[in-house]
């Protein structure tokens, strides 16, 4: 996925045909993006991308939004974006990679996603099945990160073979590994070896669905 950096000079690159006679600088994608200029400095220092200020600004000039995250030239833009997919995103609600977190106030969004990407999700046939939510929290590092937004297949629950998953305990929703032990119980494991794993029964775990993508990809 490109940089804070990269993604600023490809915004610059889309929209330099309404600033025609002047260069356009970051506090003019600042503005655009609807961010603060002290804001849009700290997100350019920590490379913090920011994805749901990205999906207003593609959602208005009907471009997906992976087109911008991924190395893609501005003219590429042009007749792809044409054929795209959505999904539902619930930008309210967290699953937490740390403590646990939810939002109960369901409200959702559509997503515009690129044919490449959703293929990468498992193809068309797949979309009625998947719904994108954010991250919070560390304990999934490096795999995923504070404000990632990632991609959940509700259809695929299995974990006899193991996996990432977004499940619902008693302490909240949550995004983890979980792996099926010999006498049956759920190992719920996380990337960030600061976190230790912790063995639950199983009918003490919701399986959401599996974690089957994510801006940035998935390990």
């Amino acid at each position: 996925m490109k940089s804070f950096f990269e993604i600023v000079e490809t915004i610059k690159d889309i929209v330099s045909g309404e600033f025609p006679d002047k260069k356009v600088f970051d506090k003019d994608v600042a503005e655009l993006l609807e961010i603060t200029q002290m804001n849009f400095a700290t997100m350019k220092k920590r490379n913090k991308i920011p994805f749901n200020e990205l999906l207003d600004f593609c959602a208005k000039r009907s471009i997906a939004i992976n087109w911008i995250l991924y190395n893609q030239s501005p003219e590429s833009l042009i007749e792809p974006t044409n054929r795209f997919y959505m999904v539902r995103y619930f930008s309210s609600v967290n699953a937490s990679a740390g403590g646990g977190a939810e939002n109960d106030e369901l409200v959702h969004e559509s997503l515009m996603l690129e044919e490449n990407f959703v293929l990468s999700l498992g193809g068309e046939r797949e979309l009625r099945h998947i719904e994108a939510i954010n991250v919070s929290g560390d304990s999934m590092e490096p795999s995923f990160s504070y404000n990632d937004i990632v991609f959940i297949n509700r259809s695929k629950k299995d974990v006899s073979r193991g996996g990432v998953f977004t499940i619902r305990t008693e302490y909240g929703l949550f995004i983890k590994r979980v792996q099926v032990r010999i006498d049956g119980k759920l190992d719920i494991i996380s990337d960030n070896k600061d976190y230790p794993p912790y063995a639950a029964q199983r009918e003490e775990v919701e399986i959401i669905g599996r974690v089957v993508g994510r801006f940035g990809g998935i390990e």
